[in-house]
């Protein structure tokens, strides 16, 4: 399994936090019970967002379709 990027650990950590906050504003709750649910429900959309953030997929050299120095691209007949 790759490791996360720097992106990806941002963007699932400010989620976490804002979600978090939102969730325990708009529900208004107070019992134990309700604050470990809104946390879990955090901590999963948190985890969601972080494995869906767009990763960088090669190099500039390879999105352009070029091949790098000295490697031999197959040409077709």
């Amino acid at each position: 399994m790759p490791r996360p990027t720097v992106a990806q650990l941002a963007y699932g950590a400010s989620t976490v936090i804002f979600s978090t906050l939102a969730m325990l504003l708009l529900s208004q709750t107070g019992s134990g019970v309700g604050i470990a649910v809104i946390a879990l429900a955090a901590l999963a959309l948190g985890l969601l967002v972080a494995m869906t953030v767009p990763t960088q997929r090669g190099t500039r050299q390879e999105a352009a379709g070029t091949a790098p120095e000295g490697e031999r691209v197959p040409t077709a007949l």
